[in-house]
């Protein structure tokens, strides 16, 4: 019997070096510096060589990490963003956040990222019927860890002269041909919420660049558009991650990609049990490190399957219920691309199942057994 199996679950993925954690946290607390220092500094040097790129400057949140990204960039009032509507809100609540608009691209239905022949279709309707207020930015988000097809991004960006800022908030260690996420574009943002890949124990986020001048702005706007202190250059705004967290995520970095390959194993393993059960299984593009944040299936049973589940003690979640658009705070408030007949479609079958790094073989069969005796 399975019984209280989360679909994530941070302090359980902890355990194999819990001590190191609390050593860590005990550093800072003794060292007396609570708001930046030498922990924030080294993190941001440690994650840069993580994932091969000149820049990390650290936030207090994912969503404050998107904002600066594309207040660095400058982007402003009524610049139109191109994105998905399938997504978690922060992508859209920090676009919003400088006054920007959001324009939403379909999804592609085998992997649910932005699909790209819908986004050329999309720069190219607005630079022709908008020649003064073209789309300025893409922001693609990397769901559930599998990447987004950023060869072709970056060929339309170029050919649209427009901006791109990777979402990586759940791809921490994903790759494209051995190039990771949040290295492809003009600059990334990265969330450190606990349920991450690489999670701290409260909020966190970083903004990645390989660009030093928009790294120079974004440092600049992250205090108070301060140069020299108490004096502010530019406006800016407060984002900070503490550097208790900064402590634990560095301890926590050193494990990222074992963690990963356990998710990656787990996967594989769901994936056999329930190849023959008749549900939709994700899937992974030739060449791309998937890192299953979120191990997602799709079946028109959703519904029934989820609270079967429940009642049996398996937590399962729904990433997500309904697309930013259809949002009572949304509707009404930004522009779609076409029908997004994929987005909502998909809204109405998808189930992530748990995958954390901790889940034993035995649960995953389980779970997996469970699942095939529900359908079946």
């Amino acid at each position: 019997m399975v019984r209280n199996i989360k679909i994530s679950d941070p302090l359980a993925v902890m355990s194999p070096y819990i001590e190191e954690i609390k050593s860590a946290a005990n550093r800072v607390i003794n060292s007396g510096i609570y708001i930046g220092g030498e922990e924030v500094s080294s993190f941001e040097s440690e994650f840069s060589a993580y994932l091969n790129i000149a820049n990390t400057i650290s936030t207090g949140s994912g969503t404050d990490a998107l904002q600066l990204a594309f207040r660095s960039m400058g982007l402003k009032v009524g610049d139109k963003i191109a994105t998905v509507s399938h997504t978690a809100v922060a992508t859209i609540a920090a676009i919003e956040m400088v006054g920007a608009i959001p324009v939403f691209v379909d999804i592609n239905p085998e992997i649910y990222t932005i699909d790209i022949e819908n986004l050329r279709k999309t720069l190219e309707y607005h630079k022709q019927r908008f020649p003064h207020n073209p789309i300025k930015a893409i922001v693609p988000v990397h769901l559930y860890g599998h990447p987004v097809d950023m060869d072709q991004i970056m060929i339309l960006a170029k050919e649209y002269d427009a901006l791109v800022i990777e979402d990586c908030a759940q791809a921490h260690g994903a790759e494209i041909n051995g190039k990771k996420c949040g290295t492809w574009g003009h600059a990334a943002a990265f969330s450190f919420y606990p349920t991450k890949n690489l999670g701290c124990l409260g909020d966190g986020g970083a903004m990645c660049t390989n660009n030093i001048g928009i790294a120079n702005q974004a440092r600049l706007i992250k205090e108070y558009g301060w140069e020299e202190r108490y004096i502010s250059k530019i406006p800016g705004i407060n984002t900070r991650l503490d550097p208790v967290q900064a402590a634990i995520l560095k301890v926590k970095l050193k494990y990222l990609d074992r963690e990963n390959e356990k998710r990656i194993g787990i996967a594989h393993t769901y994936i056999n049990e329930l190849a023959s059960v008749g549900i939709k299984l994700p899937t992974s593009k030739s060449g791309y490190k998937h890192v299953f944040h979120q191990f997602t299936i799709k079946t028109k049973n959703r519904d029934y399957l989820k609270e079967e589940l429940r009642l049996n003690g398996v937590i399962t979640n729904i990433l997500y219920p309904k697309p930013v658009h259809l949002q009572p705070a949304y509707i009404n408030k930004i522009i779609l691309s076409g029908s997004l007949k994929n987005t909502h479609k998909i809204s109405n079958e998808i189930l992530s199942l748990p995958i954390h790094p901790n889940l034993t073989t035995e649960e995953i069969s389980n779970i997996s057994k469970m699942i095939i005796k529900l359908l079946k």
